[in-house]
């Protein structure tokens, strides 16, 4: 059987990513076919350290970032290490990094390095506040560019406007801008599919989630923050979110007129609003006033944890999980591509990679280089295994 041809199996990418932002990128291009070698050094990129969620060795959100991936260790400290990293460079598509602002050209691997090397290089820089501006030399992480962005603020104002800001769940700094710059990524392959030039990308985590929030418009526009909005005009609305009789939280969101009309008609009662329905949700148990309110055929949901999201059925009949084994962890179901495709359809091939353990497919297969070559590079030091 023909294995099923991928957007971007032809393309080859260097990672030089670490911890969130970086490492989602590239699981998005290897998800859709490349090939995502991944280099990190003997001693293990930073992400490989945890005291919680150890899981096979490594933390929990290194499974979760680098499906599909191969990975390689070489000490670019060491000439020759350097040297070797370069010639993996020259075979490839596009390389992909998130270090400090600057941290490359101290490596001697600048932009005007990597186009000598490939002329055509998509050379992704990945950064908190991007290679130029005032702020290029500041360190980041996803809570520092949602802070930046007013995220921060405006989730904080969702529940108390004079209360304390509440910063985003699961690092949507990082796992936003990650899936931009996948994004901007494609698309300059796109433009040298069609013209041959290479190009630069300068991806701002912080630039980035600044283009997510359509609070930022509105203040543009005219001056004005969305609690004050909403103050000023408050929704005609019935919805919000309800605790149970059981502890359990149920979410509605009742907005259009029809929506409005229809929940009233279904309670038999016009007067019918958002304290009743508050009170209506407080008198069942979870599960029971979301099976309920379902029949009014308005916009409900039961408020998941974890296990809840995992078990769901509906997830299950769309294939969002998927069992693989990983060498160390053992076997687990891990989250599947989010879109559907009906031509090419990306799919989980590996588990997260072991560090150093696809060394020597890389460096004799992809490289061409000798056996002896490859096994005095361990005796130096220069690359690592498991």
């Amino acid at each position: 059987m023909t294995e099923k041809k991928m957007p971007l199996d032809d393309i080859r990418v260097v990672d030089m990513t670490h911890v969130w932002y970086g490492p989602w990128s590239t699981m998005m291009l290897a998800y859709l076919g490349a090939e995502v070698i991944r280099v990190e050094p003997p001693w293990g990129a930073i992400d490989r350290l945890s005291r919680s969620g150890v899981y096979g060795g490594v933390p929990y959100t290194f499974h979760h970032l680098n499906l599909n991936k191969k990975d390689i260790t070489i000490n670019t400290k060491n000439p020759e290490g350097l040297e070797l990293l370069k010639e993996l460079i020259k075979t490839s598509d596009v390389l992909v990094q998130n270090m400090s602002t600057g941290a490359m050209e101290r490596m001697g691997l600048g932009y005007d390095v990597l186009k000598e090397l490939k002329p055509d290089i998509i050379y992704a820089a990945l950064s908190g506040f991007g290679q130029t501006g005032p702020y290029k030399n500041r360190k980041s992480y996803a809570m520092i560019a949602e802070a930046y962005s007013s995220h921060s603020r405006l989730t904080g104002d969702g529940v108390d406007p004079d209360g304390p800001p509440i910063e985003m769940a699961m690092a949507y700094g990082d796992i936003g801008p990650g899936t931009m710059a996948a994004f901007g990524i494609v698309s300059a392959l796109r433009h040298r599919d069609r013209t041959g030039e290479g190009q630069m990308l300068d991806l701002a985590q912080l630039d980035i989630m600044t283009a997510f929030n359509p609070g930022i418009t509105l203040w543009q526009l005219g001056q004005t923050k969305p609690f004050e909005m909403r103050k000023a005009n408050p929704g005609g609305g019935i919805g919000g979110m309800f605790k149970a009789k059981d502890g359990g939280y149920v979410r509605v969101g009742v907005y259009s007129p029809k929506a409005v009309d229809s929940i009233k008609k279904f309670f038999d009662d016009e007067e019918f609003n958002t304290e009743k329905l508050e009170k209506y949700v407080s008198e069942h148990n979870r599960d029971e006033a979301v099976e309920h309110l379902l029949k009014a055929e308005i916009a409900v949901a039961p408020v998941y944890h974890t296990d809840d999201t995992c078990a769901d059925p509906h997830l299950e009949a769309r294939e969002m999980f998927t069992e693989i084994e990983h060498p160390k962890a053992g076997k687990y179901k891990a989250i599947n591509f989010p879109f559907k495709m009906s031509k090419t359809q990306p799919e989980i091939k590996s588990p997260a990679p072991l560090l150093g353990q696809h060394n020597k497919q890389v460096i004799c297969d992809i490289l061409g280089k000798s056996e002896e070559y490859f096994e005095d590079l361990k005796k130096k030091g220069i690359i690592a295994w498991t």
